[in-house]
């Protein structure tokens, strides 16, 4: 119930405008009386704060009420069985020779079955974090190695926050450390002055373990046993001086003499999910750089067969080999990096996304190891930046400038055009005179001072002396004439790979996969697609949830090995459960090696039609069969 509580703020918090009982229900998969009694539970437990706003429009979160009330609950240890859970732990960690389960309920003050329920539910984390929780009569007794009870309460910390960046001052707050945020900016500039790249989305996580080590290593803290194979590993990192000198840091702003083999814990962390050494810099004897940088340009090779997007870059392949060696030391030690923007990447880029997972998959087959989305999402990071650095500059539009003679204004006016907007627009034709035939222009804008009487949108209408509105408004025209360009272009592409007998209404499967299946054997029977194309499609879902929206998933496989290019699609007007989704639409993509040129603009735009909310519900209304499907999809395009 609590999580749904969460999930129904996540969702109130994703949108600025009203979300309905309906809208709210359709994600949560529950009924709106469900969502009515969650708001009212959420409402009651924030009073008197109000966090949840209703009217007859829905609902929609009151943000600076919910950050002050998260603020207040942040100094309320335990309130929620989750927290609890955490608190929990924390204190059997404390007491080595086990904790009275009386003296446990009345310290939480809740009943005794209410601690002994929570302690059912922590023991299988607890087990798969190498501890064990033992009872011997009333006493609980949790029992390993200390490096893993860290592990697991910085885990169980990280749970209990936000999706978001991981904050300072609930670190601070929790282990009543010192300055932190001091602490890290000294840390930054240790790193700089060693030449390391920081990562700085995962910074706040090893800051954590910090605090941690240091509140347990404090006078007042007990630790359990400290025998454990990676505590006593040598470093990542070998330099010496580095050691020194990050110990020294800690004592300085902890006042913590860390044992040798916690400083080397904490720098093993640094080495593999913050920081990444420059090429040639103190890798350790069993890292054959050349070898895994030879397979990282197989892979990148690979990329370019499949999707024609050229990653053949040394500098590229020589950062995402520095990336991916730091992905399989995290991967072997399952303790994977989170990335607090994996949701809105793989929303927003979902071509950028694929081209990750493809690189993650053939990364985790090579290594025996599994990646998850989080961190497919780091790669996906850097393909982007690659991409953006090595993006061509799109053709300039041309245009035509009417500004009749006078003096030499036109000229003036022209240089100031060229100055300000040449990386966007190349003027081709000046014309000089007031009897203009627009028809006769075939440029793609018509500048001009003089008022033409169009309402055509190609028409922009300046003043002499080129105002800032003025620009602004031809950069709109700009940015309005290519994506028209776009939407014709994928009209014209997306259309051609729908088929009647591939559209389905309110088809249900039991599961991701079954569905992917059911819609798969149907493009057998079409002759699109053979059996091996939809193992290819569970295998990349098993990869990373295809579910790209809120109300979209859109599986397919790895490889466009497809008879011809043909999409198979489902609309339902009740919501089915894939991955941490539950989406309306089901789109399964297959693409043949002749289609490959249209798939980066095809898949791109596609999840982009499919992102609003709205359409979608609309689509879902009046998509009642293959015509009217075609017709709304027609509409979202080019709206």
């Amino acid at each position: 119930m609590l999580d749904n509580h969460a999930r129904l703020i996540e969702l109130l918090a994703q949108s600025e405008a009203w979300v309905t009982a309906a809208e709210l229900a359709d994600k949560l998969g529950v009924t709106t009386r469900s969502v009515r009694s969650y708001v009212t539970a959420v409402k009651s437990s924030a009073l008197p704060l109000e966090v949840i706003e209703s009217s007859t429009s829905g609902y929609r979160l009151n943000r600076d009420n919910y950050a002050e009330f998260l603020k207040g609950a942040s100094n309320r240890d335990a309130e929620r069985p989750r927290d609890r859970q955490y608190h929990l732990v924390r204190r059997l960690g404390d007491a080595p020779e086990g904790s009275d389960i009386h003296a446990l309920a009345e310290s939480f003050f809740v009943s005794e079955s209410t601690i002994e329920a929570d302690l059912r539910k922590v023991k299988a984390v607890v087990e798969e974090s190498g501890l064990t929780l033992t009872r011997r009569g009333p006493l609980v007794i949790l029992a390993g190695t200390e490096p893993n009870l860290r592990r697991l309460l910085s885990k169980m910390f990280r749970h209990e926050e936000s999706q978001g960046f991981l904050e300072l001052e609930s670190i601070q707050r929790e282990f009543e450390s010192s300055d932190l945020r001091s602490f890290k900016t000294a840390l930054l500039e240790l790193l700089d002055s060693h030449g390391y790249f920081v990562n700085e989305y995962g910074i706040n996580h090893v800051l954590l373990h910090v605090a941690i080590a240091a509140d347990r290593t404090s006078p007042a803290g007990t630790e359990l046993t400290t025998t454990d194979s990676a505590a006593t590993a040598k470093p990542v990192n070998e330099v010496a001086t580095f050691s020194r000198d990050l110990a020294a840091l800690i004592t300085t702003h902890f006042g913590a003499n860390l044992r040798q083999d916690d400083v080397h814990e904490i720098e093993l962390l640094l080495t593999t999910r913050v920081i990444t050494r420059p090429a040639g810099a103190g890798f350790p004897a069993d890292v054959d750089l050349d070898e895994l940088t030879s397979r990282v340009r197989r892979t990148v090779q690979h990329v370019g067969e499949e999707y024609l997007i050229d990653l053949d870059d040394d500098d590229f392949i020589m950062r995402l080999s520095l990336h991916v060696r730091n992905l399989i030391v995290r991967a072997q030690d399952l303790s994977y990096s989170r990335n607090p923007m994996t949701r809105s990447i793989k929303t927003t880029y979902p071509m950028i996304y694929e081209l990750a997972v493809f690189i993650a998959a053939e990364v985790q087959r090579e290594e025996g190891i599994v990646i998850h989305d989080d961190e497919i999402s780091y790669i996906a990071l850097h393909v982007g930046s690659h991409l953006e650095r090595q993006a061509k500059r799109e053709v300039r539009l041309t245009a035509a400038l009417v500004c009749p003679n006078y003096h030499d204004l036109h000229v003036i006016l022209r240089e100031r055009i060229e100055a300000v907007l040449g990386d966007e627009l190349q003027l081709r034709i000046v014309i000089t005179r007031t009897d203009v035939d627009l028809a006769e222009l075939s440029t793609d804008l018509v500048l001009t001072t003089i008022d033409l009487r169009s309402f055509a949108d190609n028409v922009i209408l300046i003043q002499p002396f080129l105002t800032e509105t003025d620009v602004d408004a031809i950069r709109r025209a700009i940015g309005r004439v290519r994506r028209l360009r776009r939407r014709r272009q994928l009209t014209d592409e997306l259309l051609r790979f729908f088929d009647p007998a591939l559209f389905l209404r309110n088809f249900t499967a039991p599961s991701e996969e079954a569905m992917i299946a059911a819609l798969g054997h149907r493009m057998i029977e079409a002759g699109v697609i053979d059996h091996s194309y939809i193992t290819g499609a569970i295998e990349r879902e098993r990869m990373s949830s295809t579910a790209f929206t809120d109300t979209l998933a859109v599986p397919h496989a790895m490889t466009m090995n497809a008879h011809r290019t043909a999409i198979s699609i489902v609309i339902n007007e009740t919501p089915m459960p894939w991955g941490e989704n539950r989406v309306n639409v089901i789109a399964l993509i297959a693409f043949s090696a002749a289609g490959r040129t249209t798939f980066q603009t095809v898949f791109d735009q596609f999840v982009t039609v499919f992102s609003d909310r709205d359409y979608v519900q609309q689509l879902v209304k009046k998509a009642v069969d293959f015509p009217t499907f075609i017709d709304e999809l027609v509409r979202g395009i080019e709206d």
